[in-house]
């Protein structure tokens, strides 16, 4: 007898899945039960768990990825399974009848390549838009700045999920589109490329996020102390904070690996990346609550990020108000320049652009957490998040006139030659580093430039 099933009596044995007594009620074979009692989990979980490791038992009972309870018999869940297959795992060439081009063509094939061209055209896009990003804010004089440096590591972070993280999933669902779901068994390098994927793709989501506060801090400064910004905002405190943010970022994203073994990082077919997944045979247990560490580190973020917004542009309205009926001449001592203006702007709109894209990851976390598994919501929450990453390049060339300039700049700017340059810029062009080695330098020990 199975420890906690002295009220679950089978008429043909406990593995015979035929019918249950269930207190004095009769199930027959087939049947629902629609209100499972907790000793009944570990009986059907058993079966589950050997027929189909994906699939989840919850708080309450046993629930498929559409929220059907499955039935007690045995054939009957046989049965139930492999409707489901057919009609949610359409695959090519993987199809059960007898004319291969009746799944070839499938709805559920045409989601999934559609999917994968999804990926693919995100790969192009995150990583062209943030190329174009560093090499504005890093190789133009004009973007060498506090803001601009910041700018520069949030495009990094976005430029690491286009080149690492959406790749790897394009390879792993064209594996398996192109040579059936076998390919997609896990095996030590893919075990490995996930132990890496996923620690880097929550770490560059850290990273977003704290560089989206660090912008708006900076902003915040530059109009509220306009005066006294170029003492406080240093390139040299920027790029220590820079440094700061991304090794605090990829030191939360590996805490549940480290303070609960049973959280591991696996491929899911689901949302289609390698994200922290739970043992799919146990209850929900508090351990697991260290997975909401992550919403409630960047909505902590994105609150102190919108309320020092608020008192940002609460300070160029009342400016803006002043300077309509006092005229600029009376406030030359604390003018602020449009690009001043237009910056707080920007950084308003990457903030609100980023908390859109955050919240249903978090609320999928939560779920997750409690119990639930939402398979068709994970993907569009994870691909919501990713898709962010090539928001922001959108958003400057949209909103910051500068930033459009330093992009004809980059593109028409013509190359100059050795007879037409100044004496004061032989050094640092034909010196042995670039520019922004310089920039380094003097960040770092300004006494010696």
């Amino acid at each position: 007898m199975v420890p906690g099933t002295k009220n679950l009596k089978c008429g043909a044995g406990l593995n015979g899945w035929n019918s249950c007594n269930l207190h004095k009620r009769r199930l027959q074979p087939g049947s629902l039960l629609r209100n499972p009692p907790a000793q009944a989990g570990p009986l059907l979980g058993r079966f589950l768990s050997a027929e189909r490791p994906d699939l989840h038992r919850l708080s309450q009972g046993i629930v498929a990825h559409s929220g059907v309870i499955w039935p007690w018999s045995k054939e009957a869940v046989k049965s139930r399974l492999k409707r489901e297959e057919k009609r949610n795992q359409p695959m090519c060439g993987n199809g059960s009848s007898g004319n291969p081009n009746s799944t070839a063509w499938s709805p559920g094939f045409v989601g999934e390549v559609s999917k994968l061209a999804l990926m693919v055209v995100l790969v192009i896009a995150i990583t062209l838009g943030n190329l174009l990003s560093l090499l504005v804010f890093l190789c133009l004089k004009p973007f060498r700045t506090s803001q601009g440096y910041l700018k520069a590591s949030l495009a990094l972070a976005d430029l690491a999920v286009g080149l690492i993280i959406v790749p790897y999933s394009v390879y792993r669902e064209a594996n398996g589109l192109f040579f059936g779901t076998k390919q997609q068994e896990t095996g030590p390098s893919d075990q490995l490329a996930c132990l890496l994927t996923g620690p880097i793709f929550a770490g560059c989501t850290f990273v977003s996020i704290s560089t989206i506060f660090l912008l708006s801090l900076e902003r915040s400064v530059a109009v509220l102390q306009p005066l006294q910004r170029k003492r406080v905002i240093t390139k040299r405190r920027t790029l220590w904070l820079i440094l700061v943010s991304w090794a605090l970022s990829f030191s939360l994203a590996v805490i549940p690996l480290l303070s609960a073994p049973d959280i591991t990082l696996q491929y899911s077919p689901c949302n289609k990346m390698c994200s922290y997944s739970f043992p799919p045979d146990k209850l929900p247990e508090p351990r697991w609550n260290v997975m909401l560490l992550y919403p409630v580190f960047d909505f902590s973020l994105l609150s102190g990020t919108f309320a020092i917004n608020a008192v940002t542009f609460t300070t160029l309205h009342r400016y803006c108000k002043m300077r309509k009926q006092l005229g600029e001449e009376q406030l030359s001592s604390s003018r602020l320049s449009f690009s001043d203006i237009t910056a707080a702007k920007t950084i308003g709109i990457l903030t609100f652009a980023f908390s859109v894209s955050f919240i249903p990851i978090a609320v999928f976390v939560v779920g997750s957490v409690a119990g639930h598994q939402w398979c068709q919501f994970s993907f569009y929450a994870f691909w919501i998040l990713t898709s962010n990453s090539c928001w922001n390049v959108a958003i400057y060339s949209v909103w910051d006139p500068k930033f459009r300039q330093g992009l004809r700049e980059l593109f028409t700017k013509p190359v100059l030659t050795a007879a037409t340059l100044p004496p004061s810029c032989s050094l640092e062009v034909h010196g042995s580093a670039p520019a922004y080695v310089a920039d380094l330098k003097q960040m770092f020990c300004p006494d010696r430039i």
